[in-house]
């Protein structure tokens, strides 16, 4: 049968590369910078801006991050099936652009703060729109996700195959650059501060800039239009292999009665409708895709990373903002070291011991993967033992004078410990009191105000807002109608003070020595860089399973269905993150610890049970199987009517009078797909 040829109008070219694909791999670079960079300080917009708690957090980073991964099956059969690559990227990233904008919009607190104390006073308003904004984020970069990278090899002509295999490498490159520069930059942003009536972290400005970064990204795709090498939408395969394995199982169902003879494959059952070749391509990407069935629990502890291993971070000591942009730099650095140090260094020593076969590869990653939890549970422990430690007494109105007793009219400034573990803050308690308890009031001639870093504290009932003061040294500023008086005091990452101003303070050049400062709680004593060890083995667990995973698929898929098992491997992803949202709720373990734990002893079983599949697993070429179906004559046969009849013979069986058309839909579906 022979190939469809479309003719290819000839791109302008620059050391034998397409000129089109600069505009592609920019594009990529700055989409990967937007979702990284949104998705680097979600969770903590969910917990600190939208005041979700961290489990209901979790549950809907997870949902998110599932939906953009089961999004791609919806993008690859409008671009195959209806408007073509160039045109599902261009609509679906304005669909994204639009999601990151109203992110950003959901962020402003100032849209709904009446009363200018902060706060927002219509939550509901804020939360629809980020849900919006990140319902249109995943249609829009799940949709566009399995288009990129096939619309870029498009662009080359046959005889540049080496030029489009390294092509995909700049590809890579460019998804990992965007996702390095990303994660640095925009917890920093976020640690900025802004706001029209109170200066605040700055969410609008860290899902600004990516916003910014998608509208650019859409802006140099849509400039390079006239250079691009567009192939119109031939069908998509997956609706074809979808509906083969359809009529499979119906016309197995149908003829489930022991009168008629079995067949060699459930799959054969499709012969009266299908041609053999499809069929034993269905049969080879079936095969792959069952070995798929263990992967997503291997997704379930990776993308962990950005919820739990997140908010393990907020309770350590370290610098928020520095120290959580370079742990998830650590990814993408790792990534782009270690796959050329294992593919020239570490796989070729390990050859010559033993044969250390692409599946068995994958199961190593899940192993080490399983490893990177264990860590994180033991680093866990060491952050509860530490709280635990430095846990202070509750304090009441009432210890609160025994301590003071000797103090008339005292001022005091006290923390809320349950606020400070989370956010390396410090909250406190502005209250003024005389030695009987009884009755509250001010003791000093004028009233006094209490500002810290632009944060005034506001008495109703002789009694202070919580407020939160970020880390270092701050200085407390003391007034009453006529004087000042200022006062210094360095405050550690999860530190409690209480700050006590006794009836004798003074203002003048000495009035901070009257200043008394009691530390109730001591700073974090257990260093983010610890966490690093975990972000090892993830990431090496990640080389080792992620880049064998892709190789192993695409080697082992039938030459039409790359694009199948591209959407089979993404799919494993969202139900990574499903499981997540399932084991999370079902345990209800008390301890983080303990959660993970679980995770790493899941992921060790799934790691047992994928390896005895991939025991069993015979590799095959699908090169050489689809060349012999190559080589037969091809038979036109008319479709048999009545499927009720009894089967005499698998060799009698008939297939559709539709051969040629199937044959050369399928092979031109492998020129777009073999990429």
């Amino acid at each position: 049968v022979e190939k469809i040829k479309k003719p290819k109008k000839r791109s302008a070219t620059i050391f034998g590369y397409p000129l089109s694909i600069f505009f592609i791999v920019v594009n990529e670079f700055c989409e990967r910078f937007s979702y990284y960079g949104m998705r680097a300080v979600l969770v903590l917009y969910f917990k600190y801006f939208l005041k979700w708690d961290e489990d209901f957090a979790t549950t809907i980073y997870h949902t998110f991050v599932a939906l953009c991964y089961l999004t791609p099956i919806l993008g690859a059969i409008v671009a195959d099936s209806w408007l073509g690559k160039f045109k599902t990227i261009v609509y679906l990233s304005i669909v994204y652009t639009v999601g990151q904008v109203v992110m950003a919009i959901s962020a402003i607190q100032d849209i709904t703060d009446t009363n200018k104390d902060g706060t927002p006073d219509n939550m509901t308003l804020h939360v629809a729109l980020s849900m919006l904004g990140l319902f249109l984020i995943a249609l829009g970069t799940g949709g566009i996700k399995p288009c990129v990278a096939a619309f870029g090899g498009d662009q080359f002509e046959d005889h540049q195959e080496k030029q489009r295999s390294t092509f995909f490498s700049i590809f890579y490159l460019s998804i990992n650059a965007g996702s390095l520069i990303s994660t640095l930059i925009t917890p920093i942003l976020r640690a900025q501060t802004c706001g029209i009536h109170i200066q605040q972290e700055c969410y609008p400005l860290a899902f600004g800039v990516p916003a910014a970064l998608m509208v650019v990204a859409l802006i140099v795709f849509i400039v390079g239009s006239p250079m691009y090498i567009r192939n119109p939408p031939q069908g998509n395969i997956i609706v074809k292999v979808c509906k083969c394995i359809g009529f499979a199982v119906k016309n197995r169902f149908r003829h489930r009665s022991s009168q008629y003879p079995k067949r060699d494959h459930w799959m054969d059952w499709a012969e009266e409708k299908y041609d053999k070749l499809l069929i034993a391509q269905v049969k080879m990407a079936l095969k792959v895709l069952f070995l798929y069935i263990p992967l997503p629990m291997f997704w379930a502890l990776f993308d962990q990373q950005g919820s739990r291993w997140t908010f393990q971070a907020t309770t350590m000591n370290g610098n928020f903002a520095t120290s959580l942009s370079s742990h998830q730099t650590v990814n993408p650095i790792l990534i782009l070291i270690l796959v050329p140090v294992m593919d020239t260094l570490i796989y070729p020593l390990i050859a010559k011991c033993f044969n250390f076969t692409p599946l068995r590869r994958i199961t190593v990653g899940m192993f080490l993967a399983a490893l990177a939890f264990v860590a994180a549970a033991l680093l866990q422990i060491q952050i509860d033992v530490s709280v635990t430690q430095k846990k202070p007494p509750k304090h009441t109105f009432g210890n609160l004078l025994n301590m003071h007793r000797m103090m008339q009219n005292s001022i005091v400034l006290l923390e809320n410990p349950a606020l400070v573990l989370n956010s390396f803050v410090y909250n406190w308690i502005f209250s003024v009191f005389e030695l009987s308890f009884r009755r509250v009031l001010n003791g000093f001639g004028s009233d006094l105000n209490v500002t810290v870093r632009d944060k005034v504290f506001n008495f109703t009932s002789n009694m202070s807002e919580y407020l939160s003061v970020s880390h270092g040294k701050a200085e407390f500023m003391i007034k009453d109608n006529r004087e000042s008086c200022v006062y210094t005091q360095e405050l550690g990452f999860g530190s409690s003070y209480t700050l006590i101003i006794p009836s004798t303070f003074t203002f003048g050049e000495m009035c901070s020595e009257n200043i008394k400062a009691v530390m109730d709680m001591k700073p974090n004593s257990v260093h983010m860089a610890w966490q690093i060890i975990q972000y090892f083995l993830m990431t090496t667990g990640e080389v080792v399973f992620s880049v064998t995973g892709l190789e192993f698929s695409y080697s082992q898929a039938p030459s039409n269905m790359k694009s199948v098992l591209q959407a089979g491997w993404l799919l494993t992803v969202a139900v990574g993150n499903i499981i997540v949202l399932i084991v999370a709720e079902a345990a209800t373990l008390n301890d983080q610890w303990a959660e993970y734990i679980l995770f790493a002893s899941l992921l060790v079983l799934v790691c047992i049970i994928f390896a005895i599949m991939a025991y069993f697993y015979t590799y095959t070429d699908p090169t050489k199987i689809e060349a012999q179906f190559d080589e037969m004559e091809p038979e036109e046969k008319e479709k048999r009517k009545n499927f009720d009849m009894p089967r005499k013979g698998s060799a009698e069986s008939h297939k559709e009078d539709r051969r040629s058309s199937d044959s050369s839909s399928d092979d031109e579906c492998t020129k777009q797909t073999k990429i």
